[in-house]
């Protein structure tokens, strides 16, 4: 009986937590489903917000999308007007890409540099500029379009702006990182930057390490970086490793509180308390900063 129970409920979880999941591009509702008009009447008088997922897999295939528990924050900029222009949030799913050389770059034995072809960010680097280039065909201005971004959505976002300046108005970085549970792994809080970073480097072998050191070398070049970067000093992935965003260049970073409360409040994801501070832009708390998200894209349709 207790094997039959335990049955039902893997099953009933198993249910409800595909149904909780989208894994095609589209338009947002703000009640947090796909929007039933997918056709955009007058796109010239909306803002368009890119929205690019995170990814379990650092450089192979995924079904990574979004979740709709994920989702609630973004969802409630859809509709809301900046300048009298209504804000679109377009959900943009590319898990299945794949890097060249995603079986090895991972297997310090295996990896020998340099990285033979495009890593799958990259080709989603790649995927975005074609999508940018779509809507603006179908008639959306480029300085009212935003490429946004958690986790390696928002990692891939700073390497874009850091890349091609002005293909759009700006970028919103959440909780970027796209290389592991640095901060926790290897416990930078202890050992400090530098020391976790040496470890890094020498458990999982130059290829990883190298590579994200060169990204955040040019994205620190960038001469203007119009992005907004929201980082936790307790997320296990960036965290206490998320101060070198500042030294690019235009680029305006918010620290998300000390730990989980946001103005007072109790910050709560997918209806419990948080402990993963990773999801803290899924936190129903971060609607606090809808405000800071509206005044940032106000400045830069101006």
């Amino acid at each position: 009986m207790k094997k039959i129970f335990l049955l039902l409920s893997i099953l009933l979880f198993c249910t409800n937590v595909y149904a909780d999941k989208m894994t095609k591009n589209g338009f947002l509702s703000n009640n947090v489903s796909y929007s039933k008009n997918q056709n955009v009447s007058n796109p010239e008088n909306k803002i368009l917000l890119i929205y690019n997922h995170g990814q379990s897999s650092h450089d192979g295939p995924s079904s990574d999308c979004v979740w709709k528990g994920g989702m609630k924050n973004m969802a409630s900029l859809v509709g809301q007007k900046v300048d009298d222009k209504e804000i679109l949030v377009y959900i943009f799913c590319t898990g299945k890409l794949k890097g060249d050389d995603y079986k090895k770059l991972w297997n310090k034995k295996k990896f020998k540099p340099p990285y033979k072809g495009k890593p799958k960010l990259e080709k989603r680097l790649d995927a975005n500029l074609k999508l940018i280039d779509n809507f603006v065909s179908q008639g959306f201005k480029k300085n009212q379009i935003f490429i946004t971004g958690r986790s390696c959505g928002g990692w891939m976002t700073m390497m874009l702006l850091a890349r091609h300046q002005n293909i759009v108005a700006g970028g919103i970085s959440f909780v970027p990182e796209c290389y592991g549970r640095l901060t926790k792994n290897y416990n930078v809080k202890k050992n400090g930057v530098e020391e976790a970073l040496k470890k890094f480097k020498k458990k999982d072998g130059p290829g990883p390490a190298d590579m994200r050191q060169m990204q955040i070398d040019q994205i620190i070049k960038s001469k203007n970086l119009p992005v907004l970067v929201f980082t936790h000093p307790k997320d296990p992935f960036g965290g206490l490793l998320s101060d070198w965003v500042e030294e690019a260049s235009g680029v305006q970073r918010i620290v998300v509180s000390e730990d989980n409360k946001v103005k007072g409040k109790s910050c709560k994801v997918w209806g419990k308390s948080i402990k993963d501070f990773h999801d803290i832009d899924r936190a129903d708390c971060f609607e606090y900063y809808n405000s800071t998200i509206l005044n940032f894209i106000s400045s830069k349709i101006n």
